[in-house]
């Protein structure tokens, strides 16, 4: 469904669909009706978008991606704008909001959720993207 308000702009999260704390993430994560729609991209699936973060030289295995108004954020950068971007609607929001509102926030909490996703991936097994060495 195309966006239709000219008021509003479509947001791009790029996330490791292979990931039960990244899919997990974007099963409940909303965003504000007037910001736009929230397209969600597995990082896993070869497109336009992930051809766009590989030539930035951005590893998606270090850091999710999230493209808003033809900006690109990285990391704790990506998930700061996003809980901004976010419907306070739900406990998971409110909790979201609460951790990631503020810079310091993000750049102090988002480094343990990364740590955690690594740990969980190696223990299940599940290998990673590496969209930087498949471009060379």
């Amino acid at each position: 469904m195309k966006n239709t308000n000219p008021m509003t702009e479509d947001v791009w999260l790029v996330y490791d669909g292979e990931c039960p704390v990244c899919k997990t993430y974007c099963k409940y994560i909303r965003i504000r009706d007037a910001v736009g729609k929230l397209h969600l991209v597995d990082a896993r699936n070869s497109g336009e978008l992930m051809d766009e973060i590989t030539r930035a030289g951005l590893d998606i295995d270090q850091g999710m991606v999230l493209k808003f108004k033809g900006a690109i954020y990285y990391g704790p950068d990506a998930i700061h704008m996003l809980t901004l971007l976010s419907s306070p609607s739900g406990i998971f929001n409110r909790i979201n909001y609460y951790v990631f509102r503020t810079n310091f926030g993000a750049k102090f909490f988002y480094p343990i959720c990364k740590a955690f996703r690594t740990a969980l991936l190696k223990l299940l097994g599940i290998k990673y993207i590496e969209n930087l060495k498949q471009a060379r």
